[in-house]
């Protein structure tokens, strides 16, 4: 971690908050990004595998040093040979962990090795094999399943829907980082300075900052914009956290500048 959660500026109250309290968010925001993302099990540092659910640092270690020690992981399976690492372990960090290079083209999904039978029954029954898998040539799966239907295949597959679609996503883009998914961040090539702000401009910007009476929007000025209360919705508002976030992109219109007091005014509502 870069910074640490007690001096990043994000807040009007954020030093009434315990250091305790933020540690302990910050540890279960990181573990539900890595446990989300997934972790290449061969380039994997000790400090993020602690993160993977059922991996302690004791474990973790080990697993360095067994990659260090044996070569890299060819399978999910390998997993199993590593000290301490036992079964129940195994069950609750094997979807998180990756391996690109195994033969075994599930390995670099986020199916779990216990639904690998069920995963490997419906490639067959739309009529792919391991290899359309490993090379994403499933491009027409969409049409397959809909000609199926979901119902069908959950019922022939004896498996839930919600666990069928789990694994249709995962078997759609093998490999997949879902942070691709995200928006993109804004790199600002236009409206650099102050004085080139006119009120009506609409921008997309990015949230910095929220208090009560507002959020603070960086729209690449030096200065960052407030979007007061008032100003948020169009409708009713009670806390500004009740529709925006730090890190939100929003589009914003200038409603007034100020360049003696360097103050920008902004509004996410429709204009009338």
């Amino acid at each position: 971690m870069k910074i640490d959660p007690k001096a990043i500026g994000v807040g009007q109250y954020q030093h009434d908050v315990t250091p305790k309290k933020l540690d302990e968010s910050l540890k279960g925001i990181v573990e539900d990004c890595v446990n989300n993302v997934g972790v290449d099990l061969n380039v994997a540092t000790p400090a993020l595998l602690s993160y993977i659910s059922g991996i302690n640092s004791t474990i973790a270690q080990n697993i360095v040093a067994h990659r260090e020690e044996i070569g890299k992981f060819k399978s999910r399976k390998e997993l199993l040979k590593v000290k301490r690492l036992g079964n129940k372990a195994y069950e609750q960090c094997a979807g998180f962990l990756r391996v690109m290079e195994s033969k075994e083209p599930l390995d670099n999904t986020s199916v779990h090795p216990e639904s690998y039978e069920a995963a490997k029954k419906l490639i067959s029954m739309l009529g792919y094999s391991d290899d359309d898998l490993r090379k994403n040539r499933l491009s027409d799966i969409d049409t397959k399943i809909e000609a199926i239907g979901i119902e069908k295949l959950s019922k022939d597959l004896e498996i839930g829907v919600p666990t069928l679609l789990d694994i249709i996503k995962e078997i759609k883009k093998p490999g997949r980082d879902p942070r691709e998914e995200l928006p993109k961040p804004i790199f600002k090539t236009g409206v650099m300075e102050l004085s080139q702000l006119k009120p009506g401009m609409m921008l997309m910007g990015t949230v910095r900052n929220v208090s009560d009476f507002g959020a603070f929007v960086d729209i690449g000025v030096h200065q960052d914009g407030l979007v007061h209360k008032s100003q948020l919705s169009d409708r009713f508002v009670k806390h500004p956290l009740d529709v925006v976030k730090v890190g939100d992109i929003v589009e914003v219109r200038v409603l007034e500048v100020d360049e003696k007091r360097n103050r920008i005014s902004l509004s996410m509502k429709k204009e009338s």
